[in-house]
């Protein structure tokens, strides 16, 4: 999130330019995928700014909470975390951010949780949702947004 908010960027300026300059009646914010357990200050505090500014042009900040790293794969063991402890630090913070932020969350980390012993959900590398997911993520979006 600290990118978006860095106007010297490439990333930060057009976010800064669309936020300022373009009508909006959500922005879905959502950090890197284990950023808000590795920098979790750093992600509550660009959290805090975003939505600032985002309700700056009256729109309303929603949170796209994430999820593990798929349980028992590659990516999951580098990290060096098993997934119940990823699933619930990401819960966590997504959530920390949201109630700090009096913001809506679409909480996709939360729903791969449960499906995880259920439906494959990962692109082959163990961290991106493959087509099905995606499809689970949006309807989950959807829902929160039009609610």
């Amino acid at each position: 999130m600290a990118d978006q908010l860095n106007p010297k960027t490439k990333m930060g300026k057009r976010t800064q330019e669309a936020l300022q300059n373009e009508k909006w009646d959500f922005v879905i914010l959502q950090e890197m995928s284990n950023g808000p357990i590795t920098s979790k200050a750093s992600f509550l505090e660009n959290a805090e700014k975003l939505c600032e500014k985002i309700r700056e042009n009256g729109a309303k900040p929603v949170f796209y909470a994430t999820w593990a790293y798929q349980r028992g794969g590659k990516k999951l063991e580098t990290f060096g975390m098993d997934y119940d402890e990823m699933y619930q630090k990401l819960y966590e913070a997504y959530h920390l951010a949201a109630d700090r932020n009096h913001t809506l969350i679409a909480d996709v980390g939360k729903k791969f949780y449960e499906l995880s012993d259920k439906v494959n959900l990962y692109a082959d590398d163990g961290c991106h949702p493959n087509e099905k997911s995606s499809q689970i993520a949006a309807e989950i979006i959807a829902e929160v947004l039009m609610n």
